[in-house]
């Protein structure tokens, strides 16, 4: 019988409140843990989800409805603890669930055993302007930024940053869902920007334009990493981004293990003198122009790709955090540069390509089929009723 490194007596609870039904991110970490003997429960609507088919879930429980107050929050992961019956690894697996946590720690701190950090961090840099005023203070390269106060000033802003630009919402956990509003959308007038502004009220949050970085091949890059209770960051490591999902501003659809030295360094910088600690996604764009490496996103939580990064040892962020909350020493592993990480139902030719580093895949696994079974019905679902809806606007 193999032992665990992971000490099991401590189960994990994992926090997802977006109602994304196709977040393979918490699959992962369902998987990384519940095969390391760890009892895992998942707080997260998985009605329609894969996620509810793995074997390794132990426990599903009802997450607090979006846009949820902390006090409404408090009480939902209260009630778990009291079903779980003793402290658990508390891990977010979206923004709105950092932040969250990061509000709430003095008060779950008795049930949940939670990275050493300060409250309002996962805060600051989860939000698209305070990330942009952050990197300014650090010295760190990031795309210029404005932050309009109208409708007018909007237009004046893409003018000045020049065509296109990329808009964002400055909080975009808080979007409602069925508004049909993107965290990100690449604006190609000054109209266009009037009438996202316009919106802004709507999409509860402000609206900011940044100046356009093209994308290209070697310029899309992230690191994940986990920052133990020293600040030392451990495990992870960095990553090209080769596909993404929508195309040049999206989720990694197909990444690959390669080391960088320069964006580890910056990655380790940057979270040294945040004060960082915990489990963090940094996504970078390098300028053709200068070559310098400017930080888009810093997501107070595990990326979903996580998993490409597991190293010989079988290390991976979420398993750090557990290791490190309950005290165990981390394993050395060796990394394992060329593996790649494929997201089957945005790329499903690259899963079938020759990796011979080594590849994961989110969905399928041969110790638990059910997810992957499950993903291509709901998959194929989704993709219907998207045709239907296209339809339906050119009919019009």
């Amino acid at each position: 019988m193999t032992v665990s490194l992971l000490d099991i007596r401590v189960p994990a609870v994992l926090l997802r409140i977006d109602r994304n039904p196709f977040h393979h991110g918490t699959l992962g970490a369902v998987r990384s843990l519940g095969r390391a003997g760890v009892e895992v429960h998942v707080v997260a609507d998985c009605a329609g989800s894969p996620v509810l088919r793995s074997c390794f879930v132990r426990g599903l429980h009802a997450p607090p409805p979006p846009g949820s107050s902390p006090a409404e929050i408090a009480r939902v992961l209260r009630r778990v603890a009291t079903r779980v019956a003793r402290p658990a690894v508390l891990i977010p697996m979206d923004d709105a669930s950092a932040v969250a946590m990061g509000r709430l720690r003095a008060e779950l701190a008795p049930v949940y055993l939670l990275p050493a950090m300060p409250g309002a961090l996962p805060e600051r840099v989860a939000d698209k302007a305070e990330l942009a005023e952050l990197c300014g203070s650090l010295g760190v390269a990031h795309p210029e930024t404005l932050v309009p106060d109208s409708a007018a000033e909007s237009a004046r802003a893409v003018s000045r940053l020049g065509l296109p630009v990329v808009a964002k919402w400055s909080r975009p956990w808080l979007t409602p869902a069925g508004s049909g509003l993107r965290s990100t959308v690449l604006v190609r007038s000054a109209q266009q920007a009037r009438e996202l502004y316009a919106r802004a009220g709507e999409a509860g949050s402000r609206l900011l334009f940044q100046a356009f970085l093209p994308p290209g091949p070697d310029r899309d890059w992230f690191f994940h990493g986990y920052a133990d209770r020293d600040g030392v960051v451990r495990a992870g490591g960095t990553g090209r981004k080769q596909r993404a999902r929508p195309r040049g501003a999206g989720l990694t659809s197909v990444g690959r293990w390669t080391a960088n030295a320069e964006v580890r360094v910056l990655a380790e910088r940057i979270t040294a003198e945040l004060g960082y600690r915990g489990i963090l996604d940094l996504d970078f764009r390098r300028c053709g122009a200068t070559g310098r490496y400017h930080l888009l996103d810093f997501n107070p939580r595990p990326g979903a790709q996580f998993r490409l990064f597991t190293d010989t040892a079988g290390l991976d962020v979420v398993r750090a955090l557990h290791l490190d909350l309950t005290h165990r020493p981390l394993p050395e592993g060796s990394p394992r540069p060329g593996r790649a990480f494929v997201v089957e139902n945005y790329a499903p030719l690259s899963a079938l390509c020759p990796a011979p580093a080594g590849r994961e895949l989110a969905w399928h696994a041969p110790d638990d089929r059910a997810p992957g079974r499950a993903m291509w019905h709901l998959w194929g679902r989704h993709a219907a009723r998207r045709m239907v809806r296209g339809f339906t606007r050119l009919a019009r």
